[in-house]
């Protein structure tokens, strides 16, 4: 038994003073057992462990080539700054390879090094391909998905896709017949299409306002579909690049932090500072922590952590602790449908969880019931 005396335990309804009990790597009900480890926390914060359902790597690797070192560097860097459970995203990549990435990462999944994978493409609208390589995007191929499938064995949890694309809506149907969450991103559907995806099953916008049809006022295209549908949880890149603190505080205003899943789209340069990456052969530069295409002015991902995302919706956009710890927790754990073990601290849940200092900023991490 580990008891966490003198706490400040945010729960999805608000913030309780007290003790947390963890046994056996699970957070129980008190109990009038005697012995085990007290940690005494002086009235800090205890949020649920981050749960990041869109991030491409971290610690100068990537998970787009499904290599274990690398996967096993970024998922330690990311764990060591709050998230528990995360997502391998892959960007656009030959079919060769792309399959190659997720047979490799599904053995990582089984050993619980990642929570499973999420594909960013290859089906993307040209236009709004952001940093994808354009020259191997291609229209949606139901044969290739089933392989994919198969080869995630159970571990393939999402795939972002443009459902305009022909064949599009199919995709949806078929992601969601098989388990594989559609979501809807780098696109330019009209309202009309996108309502009709999350119809098919659809139930993920990614990173909205990034890489789809803006909001108009005559024509709402993807963001208004998805804001306005309880069934969706959207994606927000909370780095200050991608959105500005007021579009984020407007779209918690809209959807409410149990819709709001804030992700990092984080890659190899999280941790590493300015310098020259790559992200899918594509060249990457990164300048005072902005990563854009060399040569370009295309975003490229961030270099945030969670605990990034998580401080600055509290202290940038105003959230309230336990809006913002939902948004990055429970959230996504919902999406994901494993929110009967992770992204609240509850009684039979896993044990992950965040003790935060007094700025917000992540004091140390427990996965399980151990301190990493």
């Amino acid at each position: 038994m580990t008891v966490l005396t003198d706490a400040r335990i945010v729960l999805p309804d608000g913030v309780r003073h007290g003790d947390l009990h963890i046994s056996d790597g699970t957070i129980v009900e008190a109990t009038a057992a005697s012995g085990g480890e007290v940690i005494d926390l002086g009235g800090r914060h205890v949020v649920p462990g981050f749960v990041d359902m869109h991030v491409h790597g971290g610690a100068g690797a990537s998970y787009q080539l499904g290599r274990p070192d690398g996967v096993r560097r970024a998922a330690a860097y990311h764990l060591a700054h709050g998230t528990t459970t995360t997502l391998a995203s892959l960007v656009t990549g030959p079919p060769d390879e792309f399959a190659d990435a997720v047979a490799s990462l599904a053995d990582l999944a089984s050993e619980g090094v990642i929570a499973g994978v999420h594909l960013e493409g290859p089906y993307l609208a040209p236009g709004r391909c952001g940093a994808h390589n354009p020259s191997l995007l291609r229209v949606p191929d139901l044969a290739e998905f089933r392989r994919l499938v198969r080869l995630g064995r159970g571990h393939l949890r999402m795939i972002t896709l443009a459902p305009e694309l022909p064949g599009g809506l199919d995709l949806v149907r078929e992601a969601a017949d098989t388990g594989v969450i559609a979501a809807v991103g780098h696109t330019d559907a009209p309202g009309a299409t996108a309502r009709a995806a999350f119809d098919a099953g659809a139930r993920v916008a990614t990173h909205l306002f990034n890489a789809m049809r803006p909001l108009h006022h005559r024509e709402g295209g993807p963001v208004a579909a998805a804001v306005n549908d309880p069934r969706v949880t959207v994606e927000l890149i909370n780095d200050g690049v991608h959105v500005e603190p007021a579009v984020v505080r407007l779209a918690f205003a809209a959807a409410g932090p149990s819709r709001v899943a804030l992700i990092t789209d984080a890659m190899a340069a999280a941790g590493m500072g300015d310098g020259d990456y790559s992200l899918g052969g594509m060249d990457v530069e990164v300048r005072d922590g902005r990563a854009l295409l060399a040569g370009g002015t295309s975003i490229a991902g961030s270099t945030i952590t969670m605990a990034d995302a998580f401080r600055r919706a509290v202290r940038d956009v105003g959230v309230p602790v336990h809006q913002a710890a939902e948004a990055a927790s429970l959230t996504p754990a919902r999406a994901l449908g494993i929110s009967s073990r992770v992204g609240s601290l509850e009684p039979g849940k896993d044990a992950d969880l965040i003790v935060l200092d007094d700025d917000l900023r992540v004091a140390w991490v427990m996965k399980r019931g151990i301190r990493v």
